[in-house]
């Protein structure tokens, strides 16, 4: 296991490269399964996250192969239909074989996913939408298995809340359905869309993807596909704070600020300046800084994704902020290991009040989940003295070598062995 140690108080400025966004990739991974062949997609990161999802469609008779940021899913031969729980248990995107899997296959078997504690973030969404499309659904044994006779067939879907994977899922199994399906309260990221713009390469009929009603008439069949993977918004996100903590200045090559608006227009309120510039995002410090209130909200709004990162940042920032997270309910466990840096959070339920302090001190630290990791490694970067982050298997989840843009960019920051 892998640690990172950081000696704080570098000022961070040049260029870094934003890496394919984890969150768009692992369901066009899935996607793949949609048609027999071989899909390429690039702008990959190699991240632990991705070789998971390479390791399942494998077990599955996939052949994949992965280099210098191009990953092919060869599908021709797939010939188990089962997603086990010893390769699901750490990454809850697995469901996503789910949709496709039925949709193309008329079964699939798919062990409860796991991944970050941070809520409970059930599939029942997922589930009672593949029933509204005649799937039969069995639970037993700490798996699903779905299965129908025939073809899917499309249905009206009505979410009680967005759900990213669920709108994945369904519009993935729609493709080949009969008739047509309609997603109402359909997320909105642009994972999403990224996912529909694949999808409609490789043949699927698809309308009204980035908005809350998403229609999908099925086809017969798709053929495989090339597909570019769009920029990590939240790695890109994370760097435009980096820039803001350490008073710094970042240029974020391929960063997309229409994914980032929200987090954007928070940071501009701090006193960071963020704007858009050829090839890519800049954000800079200019001058004082001062507190802001924020709410987790679906896309477009500000994305429960950056709030760690956010949080973190507040913690050094005169005046009082106040977080509310309206998405997870147990997305606050890295408060108690910057409140070991020294910084002066308080909770009550869904709310955190940051109070800012003048400085903060290096220590020990131990990450959580995958944005924790990220908040705690900011941290760091503007500590007085050294903080180690242990337990960064989750930051790799998520980070495609953070540690090396970080030095790139004049961190003093060195992984080791723990």
């Amino acid at each position: 296991m892998d640690k990172l140690v950081i000696r704080g108080g570098n000022r961070l400025s040049g260029e870094v490269s934003a890496s394919g966004a984890k969150n768009a990739v692992l369901p066009l991974m899935t996607s793949a399964i949609l048609a027999s062949g071989r899909s390429s997609f690039s702008n990959v990161p190699d991240l632990k996250d991705v070789r998971t999802m390479g390791r399942l469609l494998e077990h599955m008779g996939a052949a994949v192969s992965f280099g210098n940021g191009t990953l092919d899913v060869d599908t021709s031969n797939l010939n188990a239909f089962d997603a086990p729980y010893d390769l699901v248990r750490t990454m809850r995107a697995s469901v996503l074989v789910l949709g496709p899997l039925v949709a193309r296959m008329g079964s699939a078997r798919v062990s409860l996913p796991g991944g970050c504690a941070i809520g409970a973030r059930p599939i029942n969404l997922h589930l009672k939408g593949l029933e509204k499309m005649g799937a039969k659904i069995v639970l037993e044994g700490g798996y699903v298995h779905a299965s129908v006779s025939g073809r899917l067939r499309g249905a009206r879907i009505t979410f009680d809340i967005p759900t990213v994977t669920g709108t994945e899922n369904l519009m993935m199994a729609a493709a080949l359905a009969d008739g047509d399906t309609i997603i109402e309260n359909a997320a909105c990221e642009p994972e999403v869309t990224d996912l529909a713009d694949a999808l409609v390469k490789m043949g699927a009929r698809i309308s009204g993807a980035g908005t809350p009603k998403v229609r999908i008439t099925g086809v017969e069949n798709l053929a495989p596909v090339t597909h570019a993977v769009i920029p990590d918004r939240i790695e890109t996100g994370t760097f435009m704070v980096a820039a803001g903590i350490t008073g710094g200045d970042i240029f974020i090559r391929g960063g997309r600020l229409d994914h980032l608006e929200a987090v954007a227009e928070k940071l501009r309120e701090i006193g960071i300046v963020v704007a858009e510039a050829p090839g890519g995002v800049r954000a800079w410090a200019n001058g004082s800084l001062g507190a802001v209130d924020i709410k987790t909200m679906p896309f477009p709004g500000f994305p429960t994704d950056m709030q760690a990162q956010l949080m973190a940042f507040l913690s050094v920032v005169s005046g009082m902020s106040v977080i509310t997270e309206s998405i997870f309910e147990n997305r606050y466990m890295h408060v108690a290991e910057l409140d070991r840096l020294g910084a002066d959070i308080r909770v009550d339920g869904s709310v955190a009040k940051v109070r800012g302090v003048p400085s903060l001190k290096g220590a020990d630290v131990m990450a959580t989940d995958l944005r924790a990791s990220a908040s705690l490694v900011l941290a760091g970067l503007v500590a007085n003295g050294v903080t180690t982050v242990h337990r960064i298997y989750h930051l790799d989840r998520g980070y495609d070598g953070i540690e090396k843009k970080l030095t790139a960019l004049g961190a003093d920051i060195r992984r080791e062995r723990d």
